[in-house]
């Protein structure tokens, strides 16, 4: 850049600076910045939008436009040339900007004389706020260097916008993080919850933008970037031979050397902005550059220069986790994503958790499942609209966040828990009667465990004892493998907590979304289809050995159940089998005292082992139908695909009837026969699985009072007839006919 250039760019960001330190109300701030824009590039026109709404671009300050189409001036994202720039995040630089595509004449302001058009996007890492344009009459294409003094303009204005710089009377907005907003995201966890913003990172805020010494800033942003290197350094010390974790950090490693990322970065800085800014620049650019990139391997890179900026930031600002302030009462976690073990680190004091990213089968969702706290994924832009502290409710049952509420929603919000309170106060007077229908049938009523701090629900839920207790939890939140001695002192523990009710343990079910930290990763094409659960444990049978002997010394002689996860057929349960006979073996050998009983069974999650041969089902002792990988197989649907997970219905009749089947092959063989489910702790769904013939259901234990409320009042029989008569007439699904009967026998 010539000196004269670079010194009127310096200049700009010297007079936006005093700008941003005046005290002005935000309308004045905004006009200041056009005329000063418009002056600096030699253009009669500098104009500002930003948006009102997700999809509203509004005129709010413009020096050479008519002054009074300023806030009366609107458009729709990607409506004439501003709208385009919103919509694209690409600039448009033309010299003729009638004859350019998706040109739109604004008669109210006057543009009709000017003939060159630059718009660049206002925006804060990835988040999109307006528009900043620049007109001349001339008709002439803008320079590079134009170019980059209007983005660095950009910059500076959504930098301010954070801060707040445009609020105060006759401000062209509301002030940032202060108005209510409302996300739809995806349920991982049911239930709601109320209270306030606890950010798992503190967003970095740049306050420092312009800096006057480039060659002190200069080597600031040195400094920071040689304790980057050594810390992504030492990280890679520590990675271990974990081929798969050091191809990753030598990605890593090679963008925090990159000399172009510094280069730009230092260039930044000698055009007049601090090394905060400057680095956030970059990482501006690095976003908006993913949401163009379809390739997931340069998504995924993009991703690590992503996170190398934030770390970069950290150094500079000095602006860590631990930032001093203390967790608001009834925390409500917000994070991108989390691992979890961090997760666990905060136990049960959050009252929700919301995610952008994530999904309903990750780590995070399994824990929250565990640990009963409404979680919501997939909640975009939730990171950047909220602040620790900020009231929050999250609807875990429809996948939607609520933050900073009007009173009227969270009045409304209020009514729902309320009457959520209560219906738990009428089903505490029926947590100790056994669960008969009104017809007389006996369901068992299991629930759902991963974590010791599951166990004191067993009493107040009203279950009769743990359908499922997924030990693989334990193994996902440590990096290493717990040992034999660790896992029967565990297992031990939890036959304690449940004071001789019935525990079934399943066996390690890894694989697919839950890969263990120290465990290489498979790179599947398909992993839900792939090496996980049992069919890891047969190829690799030192794991399983072990940990079937820690549940045998667990037992202490007290009776012990037992099932394999994922069994798809009769072999594979045959061979699982004859681990137990050594392990069995083994113990009698060594001297331990053996289970007073010992009961084996196998989760039912593939539709092959439904058709296995009678032999299997002689063998077996119990089966669990694992209600929702079975689900998605049987309808091939992936249920963490929005696209197709909510299509089909699991009171859909060919699932029933397919159900049915297996219970009528169980009661044949005499095979005990439970269902164990997201659907089991549906009250709807469970009291069908109860009509046709299911004796005993696993669910979260916060589900169990309002399933037994509703099946102490069915006469399964009479709703089974419902189920038929629907089927024999050919409809697709038993929900409408079994709503109506329902409603009608209440």
């Amino acid at each position: 850049m010539p000196n004269g250039l670079e010194s009127e760019s310096r200049k700009l960001l010297g007079r936006l600076r005093d700008t941003m330190a005046e005290e002005a109300a935000g309308q004045a701030r905004l006009d200041k910045i056009t005329h000063l824009t418009a002056d600096s590039m030699g253009s009669e026109v500098c104009s500002i939008y930003l948006f009102r709404d997700e999809n509203t671009l509004e005129l709010c300050a413009t020096q050479g436009l008519k002054p009074e189409s300023v806030h009366e001036t609107r458009m729709k994202l990607g409506e004439g040339l501003v709208g385009r720039v919103a919509r694209t995040g690409q600039l448009i630089n033309t010299a003729d900007a009638p004859s350019e595509r998706g040109f739109r004449y604004m008669p109210e302001t006057g543009e009709e004389i000017y003939s060159s058009f630059l718009g660049v996007p206002i925006q804060r890492l990835g988040e999109k706020l307006g528009v900043l344009v620049v007109q001349s009459k001339e008709a002439r294409r803008f320079t590079d260097d134009e170019i980059y003094a209007l983005e660095v303009v950009a910059m500076v204005l959504a930098e301010m916008t954070e801060l707040g710089a445009f609020v105060g009377e006759g401000a062209a907005l509301k002030a940032r993080h202060t108005r209510p907003v409302m996300l739809r995201g995806t349920t991982g966890q049911e239930g709601a919850a109320m209270g306030h913003v606890w950010l798992h990172e503190p967003r970095v805020v740049v306050t420092k933008l312009v800096a006057d010494d480039p060659e002190s800033e200069s080597r600031r942003l040195r400094d920071a970037v040689d304790k980057l290197r050594i810390s992504v350094d030492e990280i890679l010390a520590g990675a271990g031979e974990d081929g798969e974790q050091v191809q990753v950090l030598e990605a890593y490693r090679m963008f925090a050397n990159s000399k172009g990322w510094l280069r730009r970065m230092e260039e930044d800085i000698a055009r007049g902005l601090s090394a905060e800014a400057a680095v956030e620049k970059e990482q501006s650019t690095a976003r908006a550059r993913m949401e163009q990139v379809t390739d997931a391997y340069l998504r995924e890179r993009l991703h690590d220069l992503d996170d190398l900026s934030n770390r970069l930031l950290r150094i500079l600002t000095g602006q860590g986790k631990e930032t001093g302030s203390e967790m608001p009462e009834n925390p409500i976690l917000i994070a991108r994503n989390i691992g979890p073990g961090e997760l666990l680190e905060y136990g049960r004091n959050l009252r929700g958790i919301v995610l952008e990213e994530g999904s309903v089968g990750s780590h995070a969702a399994i824990v929250a499942r565990a640990l009963a706290i409404p979680l919501v994924v997939h909640a975009e832009r939730i990171i950047n609209e909220a602040l620790n502290g900020d009231r929050i409710m999250i609807d875990g049952d429809q996948g939607i966040v609520h933050l900073r509420p009007d009173e009227s929603v969270a009045s409304a919000f209020r009514d729902k828990l309320a009457m959520q309170a209560q219906a738990l106060e009428r089903y505490v007077s029926i947590r100790d009667v056994p669960c008969v229908s009104a017809c007389g049938q006996r369901v068992e009523l299991f629930m759902n465990a991963g974590l010791m701090a599951d166990l004191p629900s067993l009493a107040s839920s009203g279950a009769e004892g743990v359908g499922l207790f997924r030990t693989e939890l334990q193994f996902l939140v440590r990096n290493k493998m717990p040992t034999r001695t660790e896992l029967a002192a565990l297992y031990a523990r939890v036959l304690d907590a449940a004071q001789g009710r019935r525990v079934v343990f399943r066996t390690l079910d890894i694989g697919s979304d839950k890969v263990l930290p120290y465990m290489k990763p498979q790179d599947e094409p398909n992993p839900a289809l792939g090496w996980r659960a049992i069919r890891v444990g047969l190829d690799k049978p030192g794991v399983m050995r072990m940990q079937l002997q820690a549940l045998l010394r667990a037992a202490k002689g007290r009776p012990l159940s037992l099932m394999f996860p994922f069994v798809a057929q009769c072999d594979e349960f045959t061979r699982a089998k004859a681990e137990i006979d050594k392990a069995l073996a083994r113990e009698r050998k060594l001297g331990h005292v053996l289970p007073e009983r010992l009961e084996v069974g196998a989760m039912l999650e593939t539709p092959s082992l439904a058709y296995a041969s009678k032999r299997f089902f002689d063998e077996v002792q119990f089966l669990s139908v694992g209600g929702n990988d079975l689900k998605q197989f049987f309808f091939a649907a992936d249920r963490e695909n929005e696209l197709v997970r909510r299509r089909y219905d699991t009171l859909n009749v060919s699932f029933l009837t397919f159900l049915e089947n297996i219970v009528d092959r169980c009661e044949a063989s005499g095979t005990q026969l439970s269902f164990c489910g997201e659907d089991a702790g549906r009250p709807i769904e469970a009291v069908c699985l109860a009509a046709i013939g299911f004796r005993a259901l696993s669910m979260r234990p916060a589900s169990v009072g309002p399933v037994k409320s509703l099946i102490l009042r069915t006469d399964l029989r009479a709703l089974r007839k419902v189920i038929h008569a629907v089927r024999d007439a050919g409809e697709q699904s038993v929900r409408q006919a079994v709503m109506e009967h329902l409603r009608g026998a209440d």
